[in-house]
């Protein structure tokens, strides 16, 4: 009887496995066939074609003809023109600012750009949002999208990702699903509006361009929409109090300087500048700013403020900005004729 029992239990065990087997067999084709989905999203943002374009042309200028590398997030490409910088110091110079750029993506692209150019001076923008992430896997993404080394990509995977992220960016399912519902989930949603006629309330839109300019800058003639001056804000209740370096991304900070004293390269941290509206907001904004401070101070690299500069100079207005934290093109050219003056009494 016992017998029986253990060959009824065992039969059962295999149908049992045999189910879970079939499952992951029916399975897998179907992670597959999502996961390509998913990933063809991430082609259609703009701001990845920009990207693109970016690296594209860094890649195609011939080896060692650079004086100096502008990096950072966002706020670096939307900041910086290279083209004014060029024209005032008769130097070349390239923007390799990326969005969303943690201080561990900006050491990677560094590393990836001194592979083919010896620029004397790296300006970097120092964004303090992508200073408290240990880890962000969408800025890696990013990045690697447009790297051409894949002897780098699997350092930085094997050196830095965490496990977990490890198996998220090695499964497309995963990798990509906010790039799905971002770009193609709106898709459905005005196909769905369409088809049961259901109207948008009237929002206003940005009148003007965007559009990748050259040397790695994009440049946009918009201006802050009505809402981004109250509703819609990014830094309202910001309190400087809560603001702490992440670990990680402060030692990233230290082998971005180390790398430059090793190649001999003069380094400068810029912070640039948010929204006139936007900077009044934030609570003790000064406590995010002195530890910044701190830190360049520390490691004897010269740092400048733009959100600082703009409240002691008046350099800028709203209207400056294409956003709520980024400059438009208007703005572009008061703040990189100033640094020009700045980098003129340092170098």
């Amino acid at each position: 009887m016992q017998g029986n029992l253990y060959t009824s239990n065992f039969k059962t065990n295999i149908r049992f496995i045999i189910k879970v087997i079939i499952f992951i067999i029916c399975l897998i084709p179907m992670m597959i066939f999502i996961g390509k989905k998913y990933s063809s999203a991430s082609t259609e943002n703009i701001i990845n074609k920009f990207n693109e374009k970016r690296f594209e042309d860094f890649y195609s200028l011939p080896k060692n003809s650079l004086d100096m590398v502008f990096l950072g997030s966002s706020h670096s490409y939307c900041t910086f023109d290279p083209e004014i910088f060029d024209n005032e110091l008769g130097i070349n110079s390239f923007q390799m600012g990326m969005p969303l750029q943690h201080p561990d993506s900006t050491y990677y692209t560094l590393k990836e750009v001194l592979n083919y150019q010896k620029p004397k001076i790296v300006v970097m923008e120092v964004y303090w949002d992508l200073l408290k992430n240990e880890f962000e896997l969408n800025q890696v993404k990013t990045l690697f999208q447009v790297l051409d080394n894949e002897d780098l990509k699997e350092e930085y995977i094997k050196e830095e990702f965490p496990l977990s992220e490890k198996i998220k960016y090695n499964t497309n399912i995963l990798k990509y699903q906010a790039d799905y519902f971002a770009y193609k989930g709106n898709e459905y949603k005005n196909k769905v509006k369409n088809k049961f006629n259901v109207k948008d309330k009237e929002t206003k839109k940005q009148i003007g361009i965007e559009e990748y300019k050259s040397k790695g800058y994009v440049y946009s003639n918009y201006k802050m929409l009505e809402d981004e001056y109250d509703k819609t804000n990014q830094f309202k209740n910001l309190n400087g109090k809560d603001f702490e370096f992440s670990n990680k991304q402060k030692d990233f900070l230290l082998k971005i300087i180390n790398l430059c004293k090793e190649n001999n390269i003069k380094l400068v941290f810029v912070t640039a500048p948010i929204a006139n509206v936007s900077i009044d907001y934030i609570e003790n904004y000064d406590l995010i700013h002195n530890k910044i401070s701190d830190f360049a101070k520390e490691n004897n690299i010269f740092y400048i403020d733009y959100n600082i500069i703009n409240r002691e100079e008046n350099l800028l207005t709203n209207d400056n900005f294409r956003d709520d934290a980024h400059l438009n093109h208007s703005g572009v050219e008061i703040v990189s004729n100033h640094f020009i003056n700045i980098l003129k009494k340092i170098i």
